[in-house]
């Protein structure tokens, strides 16, 4: 998708250059790639929680968080292990939408993300902030597969693809940083593919 016919109510991910970060080899598969099992996920128990550092906690099951509003992202994909995809199409539900429903409170600096099987990944407030940061349960028109983070993930185009966790079913604001699975396993905390901050040098 050309970004001159983009349509209007597609938020477009600011393009940085070089397009290609450093190290990227650009594909258009899109290769699957997570630690552990695919979760078996019913969305009759189903529930997305919004809690930590919040005037209003939440805890959206399925037809709650479908009814919230939508939006649209096109940004390119830069996993840690090397390989980008360009012009994906996402659809979901903005973080700043959740954000403004649940009144963050200003101590709040970051956000763990949990997902299935105890996974958690961690994000400062001022990247989860970026209006093309979703909540996303479709790509390119289909909803997502299960190996791909059906029936939610999140999507962060501005970080290594990792920070975009699968299978999101909790979003907890706080004053406090909480480095997740990969980061405590040799994975850098910021994870930015234009630095390269793939791993830690802690």
């Amino acid at each position: 998708m050309n970004p001159e016919s983009k349509p209007a109510d597609i938020v477009e991910s600011p393009r940085q250059e070089p397009r290609l970060p450093p190290g990227q080899v650009k594909t258009d598969k899109w290769p699957v790639l997570h630690y552990g099992s695919v979760p078996a996920v019913d969305l009759k128990t189903w529930d997305l929680t919004v809690d930590g550092l919040v005037e209003h906690s939440f805890k959206w099951n399925w037809e709650e968080f479908q009814k919230l509003p939508r939006r649209k992202v096109h940004s390119d994909i830069h996993c840690v292990t090397r390989w980008s995809r360009y012009d994906n199409l996402w659809d979901g539900v903005a973080i700043r939408d959740v954000m403004a429903l649940a009144g963050v409170r200003s101590e709040a600096r970051f956000v763990i993300i949990h997902a299935e099987q105890g996974f958690t990944t961690n994000l400062p407030l001022s990247e989860m902030a970026q209006d093309d940061v979703l909540l996303a349960d479709k790509h390119d028109g289909e909803a997502l597969t299960p190996d791909h983070g059906w029936p939610l993930r999140l999507v962060v185009p501005r970080r290594y693809f990792w920070k975009s966790a699968k299978w999101v079913r909790r979003l907890e604001f706080s004053d406090r940083d909480a480095p997740g699975f990969w980061e405590r396993n040799g994975y850098h905390n910021e994870a930015d593919p234009w630095r390269e901050e793939r791993f830690s040098d802690w």
